[in-house]
């Protein structure tokens, strides 16, 4: 019985998030998405103080815990989620919401549609703006991809974060993806303290 729930806990797990559309893009738009990928600048948070910065850390840490039980791995979560949100103009809290939803904060989840990791991010994306050796399943790399294409769908449909997420999640036009992320993002996500 152990061996099967290793295996089980090796293999990725399936994930239900749906599939974003390969969407032709402008060269400007393809170099600006692949700068934002192949960035190598060590992850920090931006807040107006360290304490600040702590008080963001512990609360989403706590509100983290019993999903992902390593305390360490959750904090270079929290760390990065922070780090590449902000760094594209998105609400971290919005991202973690976004995760919930599409992966259950499980790394190697796997949509049936081949989406990969955290935010579960189609692999054409590598194809499009990144690079042969980029892992989706590597924490850094999915949460980089997936903020910049959540920017760039945010910035096509001119701040609707309704038309936006069901663009990510390839069910633009169907309201449940986008009032499941919206409801995370405003109600277990939600933060009051300092912000970036």
């Amino acid at each position: 019985m152990r061996g099967v729930w290793l295996l089980a806990c090796l293999l990725p797990l399936q994930a239900l998030a749906g599939a974003q559309q390969y969407e032709p893009l402008a060269d400007s738009m393809r170099t600006r998405l692949s700068g934002l990928v192949a960035d190598k600048a060590v992850p920090s948070m931006a807040f107006r103080s360290s304490s600040d910065a702590q008080r963001w850390l512990s609360d989403m840490d706590t509100r983290l815990a019993r999903r992902i039980p390593d305390r360490k791995q959750r904090l270079e979560l929290l760390r990065t989620v922070h780090y590449e949100a902000t760094r594209v103009g998105l609400d971290p809290q919005l991202v973690l919401g976004v995760i919930e939803v599409e992966s259950g904060f499980r790394k190697y989840a796997v949509s049936r549609a081949g989406a990969r990791g955290y935010m579960q991010v189609m692999p054409f994306w590598v194809k499009l703006i990144g690079q042969p050796n980029h892992n989706l399943f590597h924490l850094r790399t999915n949460l980089a991809y997936g903020c910049a294409i959540l920017r760039l769908y945010l910035d096509m449909e001119k701040g609707d974060y309704y038309r936006a997420l069901g663009r990510y999640n390839g069910s633009l036009g169907q309201p449940e993806y986008p009032k499941a992320v919206l409801t995370a993002w405003r109600g277990r996500w939600k933060y009051d303290g300092p912000t970036a």
